[in-house]
């Protein structure tokens, strides 16, 4: 095995180290963010440059990939909106039966003019690397301070008690506040101490910004029919929002889950 490759969502610096100690200390692995519909990669792995854990290790060829803030501006450090700035060889041209293109530039066009925005929360690193945060539109906004999923994610993976996780942003009192919902291992239960434990470790690591408001145990967590947890589809359910394309989600029934919990009221 000379190459492994990861996509689907962001790899996390524990796998990286996993991957290393147990499966083999020199491959190249590759963590790559791109999409079905550029049939390529704005970012994946090289096999001449090193391996960082926890960041995609350069941009795409051909890809004129930046870091732009809300007012379009490129960034050399920090996170915003990860863009193609020019046409690349495999951008599309246009949707199926949209025969004004409106569709078309509503999904990649209208964040910024004449600019491909691809929907991610990501910086560039010192070395050339690329770090993905996760969806732009589920971006957390606590008091005004945009906030990656992925940045939560990674600190409550390090709970042992907790099996996974998903956090959204929900409206309150004129601001947001950030609710993580956990399913837990086998056994456990989520009492006092371990709602501590998680903010702790949470704050440990990262910010206050970024410590959850609420915590709330669920039994699952919605995903699409490849794996990919949906936090859009549950804010909507949260604030009692129809939610879009069920069709796509493996298990639509979870979404139940999340309907009129009195400790979001």
């Amino acid at each position: 095995m000379k190459t492994l490759l990861s996509t689907g969502s962001a790899l996390t610096h524990e796998s990286f180290e996993y991957v290393y100690r147990d499966i083999k200390s020199d491959l190249c692995l590759s963590s790559i963010s791109g999409g079905t519909d550029i049939l390529s990669c704005f970012a994946l792995g090289c096999p001449i440059l090193p391996v960082h854990a926890g960041e995609l290790q350069c941009r795409g060829l051909g890809m004129a990939v930046e870091i732009r803030d809300d007012d379009g501006r490129p960034l050399e450090s920090g996170s915003g909106e990860l863009v193609c700035s020019k046409p690349f060889p495999a951008m599309p041209i246009g949707f199926w039966n949209d025969p004004d293109g409106s569709r078309y530039r509503e999904a990649y066009f209208s964040t910024f003019d004449n600019v491909w925005a691809q929907g991610d929360y990501a910086e560039l690193t010192a070395q050339g690397g690329v770090v993905i945060h996760g969806r732009s539109d589920a971006v957390l906004n606590p008091g005004g301070v945009r906030i990656g999923t992925a940045e939560i994610y990674r600190q409550v993976e390090k709970v042992a008690a907790v099996q996974e996780s998903v956090a959204i942003g929900q409206s309150w009192q004129d601001d947001v506040r950030v609710i993580l919902f956990v399913r837990l291992k086998p056994g456990k239960r989520l009492d006092a101490a371990l709602e501590q434990e998680i903010r702790d470790t949470v704050r440990g690591n990262t910010t206050p910004r970024h410590v959850p408001a609420k915590i709330i145990e669920v039994a699952d967590i919605p995903r699409t029919l490849t794996g990919k947890v949906v936090e859009l589809a549950i804010r909507s359910v949260v604030e009692g929002r129809p939610v879009k394309n069920r069709d796509a989600l493996a298990n639509p029934e979870a979404l139940e889950l999340y309907r009129d919990l009195p400790a979001l009221m």
